[in-house]
């Protein structure tokens, strides 16, 4: 959820006090830390400016979403504004035109393939072409237009970084097997993206050095982990941390907090 106005009086406070304490301690090693904090606080704001854009846009339908997860699954009240944060990133990167990124070891793979099945077809609803498009389907393909227009569905852009087999297994070869997640991060990466990062454990040394340098190309990262969080906790923007600590209930628990960020920003830009 976005921050209140008194937090972000706060966090604004705490960055001029420290921009004053700059020019005192220019040739101080705490010059460098200053100027990180700084950075970090002012990262805060600029990310929370976002969520509160989106929050305020977000139609009523989208927050139901979350509303009816929390009342099927009560363990999971503790996550709801990590959750709520979670599906305004994403409704947010899909308002720009950006995309959802995702990333997962074995089940946790499997999940990440899901989440995209969810996002790139109809979930709930039909998602059917625009009426515009199927225009020009019929100009440029008259003999198939209609069975085009007719059985494909408006997709919320979305890439999983477990399909492929060639470039992880060269990259693994040729560099660094715990990298492959990372690599195409930078390769297909862009600012405004969202990484959302699957990890029972949170500790997964793939899924940490893909959120690091997902953060260093500013796409915002969301860590879907266990009631610990792990290392993720740390790094990422938002932490959806479940309330189990065996994988397996950790997992049964990460399946209807997706579902419900993929029915959120489907209900967001499909009305049907």
């Amino acid at each position: 959820m976005a921050l209140t106005t008194e937090a972000r009086s706060r966090i604004a406070a705490q960055i001029d006090a420290l921009k004053k304490r700059l020019p005192l301690d220019s040739n101080d090693l705490d010059y460098e830390t200053h100027l990180k904090t700084i950075r970090q606080l002012q990262s805060i704001l600029d990310r929370d400016a976002v969520r509160g854009k989106a929050e305020g846009k977000m139609k009523q339908e989208t927050k139901g979403a979350i509303e009816g997860l929390i009342s099927r699954y009560p363990a999971l009240e503790i996550c709801r504004d990590s959750i709520a944060a979670g599906a305004e990133a994403i409704i947010a990167a899909y308002r720009n035109g950006d995309k959802v990124i995702t990333c997962g070891n074995g089940g946790s793979a499997a999940d990440a393939e899901h989440i995209v099945g969810e996002l790139m077809k109809g979930f709930l609803k039909k998602r059917p072409v625009p009426p515009d498009f199927a225009g020009k389907l019929a100009s440029v393909a008259p003999a198939h237009a209609e069975y085009l227009a007719k059985n494909l569905q408006q997709p919320l852009a979305a890439v999983s970084l477990v399909a492929g087999v060639s470039l992880p297994t060269a990259f693994a070869n040729d560099q660094a097997g715990d990298l492959v997640f990372a690599q195409q991060v930078y390769g297909i990466g862009r600012k405004g993206d969202v990484l959302l990062a699957i990890s029972t454990s949170g500790g997964s040394a793939n899924v940490i050095y893909a959120v690091e340098l997902a953060k260093a190309m500013d796409i915002t990262t969301i860590a879907l982990t266990g009631r610990s969080g792990g290392r993720l906790k740390d790094i990422a923007d938002i932490t959806i941390a479940v309330p189990q600590e065996e994988t397996y209930r950790i997992q049964e628990l990460h399946l209807p907090v997706y579902h419900a960020l993929c029915i959120a920003a489907e209900a967001e830009f499909f009305p049907q």
